[in-house]
């Protein structure tokens, strides 16, 4: 595995210290990734935390293995420099059979309109190569908590029926049992995981202003390992989705950060 430098930060070469806590979280794990020196050193660092792990080298491969069995994977990590279909058109395709499952791309340092764009096609974070193997672990447990919160959110009470609604305004309310958001009576359609989480940890505190650091936080589950941009990037795509059915409710406060205003909606 000649040429590590180019791929990972230095913390990799450490090969005595790369012990992970193994074995706390399952987890089915698919990567995508055409370069095998990647994939056998991740593999390394997936084995000591017990995952259960396939490797995919190109993108027909791959969205092969997806379409066989799109309920087998807790998360996908997708490379975007693919050979024979790149990893934008995988992301697309595995968006267009399934909404829900979390995905992580690996992708250049400078290639920051790359990066934007993933996130919009439904990304939920990406990773800039060269990275450190513990930062991508770490990014992989944090999405994958998250995932099982919200499916645990949804199972509650699902017997109900009525819907009981954890945020309520004079012109919002919003769900977290049913994962449903309505804007002047209207359904906010197609949201991910994601934006709902976002909108959800926003709209729960009308006017407060939140930073994007908090945001990572509060809703991707990062202190450090965070990039501000995976937060504007979904934000843009909430604004999109609120914006089919009603005035904008999501505010940037401009150099401090966003917040959920309802208080321009008018009745409908």
């Amino acid at each position: 595995m000649d040429g590590l430098g180019d791929l990972f930060t230095d913390d990799v070469n450490a090969r005595g210290k790369m012990m992970t806590n193994g074995g706390n979280m399952n987890m089915r794990l698919l990567m995508i990734e055409d370069n095998k020196s990647v994939s056998e050193m991740m593999n390394m660092f997936f084995t000591k935390e017990e995952w259960q792990v396939s490797f995919a080298y190109d993108g027909n491969e791959a969205l092969d293995m997806f379409k066989a069995a799109p309920d087998s994977w807790d998360i996908i990590t997708l490379d975007l420099n693919l050979p024979g279909m790149d990893g934008m058109q995988v992301a697309q395709e595995i968006r267009k059979i399934s909404k829900t499952v979390p995905m992580i791309m690996l992708t250049a340092r400078d290639s920051e309109s790359d990066q934007v764009l993933g996130l919009e096609i439904g990304a939920d974070d990406y990773v800039t190569k060269p990275f450190s193997p513990m930062t991508l672990i770490a990014r992989i447990k944090a999405l994958h908590r998250r995932a099982e919160l919200g499916e645990a959110s949804n199972e509650t009470d699902n017997d109900n029926a009525e819907t009981d609604f954890d945020v309520v305004t004079d012109h919002f309310k919003l769900s977290t049992k049913t994962r449903e958001a309505y804007l002047a009576g209207k359904p906010i359609e197609g949201l991910t995981p994601k934006e709902f989480d976002l909108l959800h940890t926003l709209a729960k505190k009308p006017k407060q202003v939140f930073s994007r650091e908090q945001l990572l936080e509060l809703v991707w589950d990062y202190q450090y390992y965070g990039d501000e941009r995976t937060v504007d990037a979904h934000i843009k795509k909430l604004r999109q989705k609120i914006e089919k059915v009603g005035p904008q409710i999501i505010q940037t406060v401009w150099g401090v950060g966003y917040k959920f205003d309802d208080s321009d909606v008018t009745a409908q």
